[in-house]
């Protein structure tokens, strides 16, 4: 069964029986909040994720990644959210500082 675990949000486990599905749509369906400003299209960079294990768990990147990884916005470690879609097992994550909700408790 596929598994998303958010490292800083003190390792929370969120396992779907739906494979190729958003990331996004996984971590809200389970009712965490995940930062989105563009209502999820792939314009903006606010739902990014840190791939800390399991990149090759994830769908290739986007035409919408490559732009933003060309204008050096995404490292090489980063994900969005929004376009990525878990394929299998397990990915571990991270919510970028930047993207960070005040309301939430976050861990390291």
């Amino acid at each position: 069964m596929p598994r998303i675990v958010i490292k800083n949000l003190g390792n929370l486990s969120i396992d779907t029986e739906h494979p190729d599905r958003k990331v996004i749509e996984i971590i809200h369906e389970n009712g965490t909040d995940w930062m989105h400003a563009c209502g999820k299209k792939g314009r903006c960079t606010t739902c990014k994720m840190i791939v800390v294990k399991g990149m090759e768990n994830l769908s290739p990147e986007t035409d919408r990644e490559l732009f933003y990884r060309n204008q050096n916005r995404l490292k090489l470690n980063e994900r969005l959210c929004c376009q990525s879609r878990l394929i299998k097992d397990e990915i571990v994550i991270r919510v970028a500082e930047i993207n960070k909700f005040p309301h939430l408790a976050y861990t390291e």
